[in-house]
């Protein structure tokens, strides 16, 4: 099996042991591939991924090394001679060198510090031909307010200032560009099982000023549950934003990308305090409809997961940081099937799916989402072997399977965990090829990629009439 399908099937064999069971009888949980016949599951506690991760790492002999690149510092965290990377050097005076490296983070730090070229934000759609990508204020209708919420501290008094989480200015013209990214938030498991709930609570310096646009909302008539609750197996949750004020840090996600490592610490525990201050806010404060309140009362963080960080991720869900724009982009015209790769290392399928960038004031002095879009693409497509690759005279032995070469919104479809393990895999798989041809990552040659990855058991084309 491709290492991505044997995770999966790892995952439903962990579930078939009886032990996995512990809050829950195995025939109360219907979750995708938790039924019988059924050889792979894909809904899942992150206790039970780490372990099935750690167990494939141990059976494979290796040993994580836990370094951070150096950055930010007068001493280059990366050396090159000429286009090629020579060796890494980490905080703590670690040093890795290798012939060919693999970025697979979510920022694309590597690529930026070997000085290849990227993106952060949305491209205008004129860039690449586009009508999803940039400022999105036609298409707004998703998480969106279903009614008038007035912005204003004081209401109807612009000149008493904005409420928090609102933000001045205008959104920018229908498809122009910025560097704003879709918002980030932290993706918690939850519990309604009470012998392992961790209540939800206040965090220090809470202030209910911060969440007055959403009990406004509250007051306008809104009774909507502002969460996505996705069902994993033991009573638990994956829970994701949902509807107009929700999980999502609207607005504070911009800086991630290319900030440093202190900076990115201050902005996980800004949007851990948003995020803890909501979930208490959504249980406990008066003016919440009760219904909403005995809801999300009756749950809580699960207190046999995360346990090392306070039952909360330990990670932002980093939805979008840097792109490289390397030797092929994936665009809008790959999602709708306008445009083919014709060497792909993986597929992606999921709707080109973007949260929201900003919150405004509109014409009417009333608080509105922009950024927001769900199109379901056309057909499974492929994804280019040189979206992966740099411009060869920024580096020729530097793959980069995560923050890989694609738009904005063309990101938003590739940016699934399975996609880009598959890519991961093929990308190693590239470097392989390179090591034993002695070339440049952009010299390996594709028939060679292609019958090594379909000998892996790669899928490279949708079977035919496949849509979605």
């Amino acid at each position: 099996d491709p290492l991505a399908r044997s995770f999966y099937r790892r995952i439903r064999d962990h579930y078939d042991e009886p032990g996995a069971w512990r809050w829950q009888q195995r025939e109360e949980f219907r979750g995708r591939g938790h039924r019988p016949g059924e050889d792979a599951a894909w809904t899942f506690e992150p206790s039970a991924a780490q372990e099935v991760f750690a167990a494939m790492l141990d059976e494979a002999d290796i040993a994580p090394m836990r370094a951070r690149l150096l950055r930010d510092g007068r001493l280059a965290g990366v050396v090159k001679r000429g286009n090629r990377l020579v060796a890494l050097r980490c905080e703590g005076g670690a040093t890795v060198r290798a012939r060919v490296f693999l970025d697979c983070s979510y920022e694309g730090d590597l690529l930026a510090e070997a000085g290849c070229a990227y993106v952060v934000g949305r491209e205008a759609n004129a860039r690449y031909g586009e009508r999803l990508d940039g400022v999105q204020v036609e298409r707004a209708d998703k998480h969106q307010f279903t009614r008038p919420v007035d912005p204003y501290v004081v209401p109807g008094d612009p000149c008493s200032g904005l409420l928090a989480h609102v933000h001045g200015g205008q959104p920018g013209a229908q498809g122009s560009g910025d560097r704003r990214v879709q918002a980030y938030c932290l993706r918690m498991c939850a519990t309604d099982q009470p012998d392992n709930l961790v209540p939800w609570t206040k965090p220090a310096g809470y202030d209910p000023r911060e969440y007055e646009l959403l009990l406004r909302y509250f007051e306008a008539g809104s009774r909507h549950r502002p969460w996505h609750p996705v069902a994993l197996p033991n009573r638990k949750t994956d829970s994701n934003n949902n509807g107009a004020f929700s999980t999502d840090y609207i607005g504070a996600s911009d800086a991630w990308p290319e900030a440093s490592y202190e900076a990115r610490a201050r902005l996980y525990r800004e949007h851990l305090r948003y995020q803890q201050g909501l979930m208490w806010t959504l249980a406990n404060h008066p003016r919440v409809p009760a219904s909403v309140r005995e809801h999300f009362s009756a749950y809580g963080l699960a207190a046999d997961e995360f346990v090392d960080s306070g039952h909360w991720p330990p990670m932002l869900y980093v939805r979008e940081g840097r792109r490289l724009v390397g030797e092929a982009v994936v665009t809008e015209l790959h999602c709708a099937g306008l445009r083919v790769a014709h060497d792909p290392v993986g597929m992606g399928a999921y709707a080109m799916d973007s949260h929201n960038a900003q919150r405004y004031v509109d014409a009417d002095g009333a608080a509105r989402n922009e950024g927001d879009v769900q199109v379901r693409v056309a057909a499974p497509y492929g994804i280019s072997y040189r979206a992966l690759t740099p411009h060869y005279e920024d580096a020729d032995n530097l793959l980069v399977p995560v923050a890989l070469s694609a738009s904005h919104i063309a990101f938003g479809s590739v940016r699934m965990e399975p996609v880009f393990m598959v890519l991961a895999e093929s990308a190693a798989v590239a470097a392989a090829l390179a090591v034993a041809r002695d070339c440049a990552v952009q010299d390996v040659p594709y028939p060679a990629l292609r019958a090594r990855l379909l000998a892996a058991g790669q899928v490279l084309s949708a079977p035919p009439g496949e849509a979605r």
